[in-house]
């Protein structure tokens, strides 16, 4: 079986969560399997209080109850704690590129920590599955590893699935270079500002990538009319998004500054 070359620790995550709103919704259950350049697993696995109901269709679909998390800590309390186990390593998902990572991302940032994970290499196992197979998580599992997928959307058993897979895809396909960063290039072909990707680079300059500004530069929009920037603060956008927005518009400000 195919192992991973690494140069420094990659971490293969899964969330369980209220529903799918990477701005809204809050981990319920999270899974995080380290393996290390020396081929050491190290796990972190949490239930957590998610401060808000967990719907019922919801629950259905990954069988945690608010009864199963209301004296589980809230993501608050693990964050310095996670934070620090998860520094200076690389990401793994399935999935996780459009859903996990920027959910995780907007939970450090309400416990007030701020990870830049476009430092990070991040590795989407969906979508070499996409680009070869296109399947589900189970379909991927039983297709790759000839095996039937037991307890779906239970946190721990989707992130080991997901190991598993990428581990049977690099047996599978021998022009699949085993080597992180290369992962990370093949899995990532959008390059976006925010991690919810309403803000996308063209051409190396920011873009909206919503609404009636598709397309149209950032800059170009907050210069033409800058209550749009006040409209995106106030609104339910991502926390991440804010950010990001935020530094566009105090770059324009320094420019601005800088050639009076």
């Amino acid at each position: 079986m195919a192992q991973l070359a690494l140069k420094r620790p990659i971490v293969f995550f899964d969330l369980e969560t209220t529903g799918t709103d990477t701005a809204k919704d809050r981990i319920v259950e999270l899974a995080m399997i380290k393996i290390n350049p020396d081929g050491k697993r190290d796990s972190y696995i949490k239930r957590l209080n998610p401060g808000m109901p967990i719907p019922a269709e919801v629950t259905l679909i990954h069988g945690i109850t608010d009864e199963d998390v209301k004296d589980c800590p809230a993501f608050k309390q693990i964050a310095h704690q996670l934070y620090d186990w998860i520094k200076n390593c690389d990401f793994a998902g399935y999935n996780s590129s459009r859903f996990d990572l920027p959910v995780l991302a907007e939970e450090f940032l309400r416990a007030g920590l701020t990870i830049d994970f476009t430092e990070r290499n991040m590795i989407d196992v969906q979508q070499i599955f996409f680009k070869m197979e296109s399947r589900t998580l189970s379909a991927a599992y039983n297709f790759y590893c000839n095996k039937k997928l037991e307890n779906a959307h239970s946190a721990e058993a989707d992130v080991n699935a997901t190991i598993e897979v990428l581990e049977a895809q690099l047996d599978r396909y021998d022009d699949m270079v085993n080597e992180v960063k290369y992962l990370n290039d093949f899995t990532n072909t959008e390059q976006y500002v925010d991690y919810a990707r309403r803000i996308i680079l063209k051409d190396g300059q920011p873009v909206f990538n919503f609404g009636k500004y598709k397309g149209r530069k950032v800059e170009d929009v907050f210069n033409a009319e800058p209550q749009y920037y006040d409209w995106m603060m106030q609104a339910d956008f991502a926390l991440h998004t804010k950010q990001k927005i935020s530094e566009i518009l105090n770059k324009m400000k320094l420019q601005k500054t800088g050639t009076k």
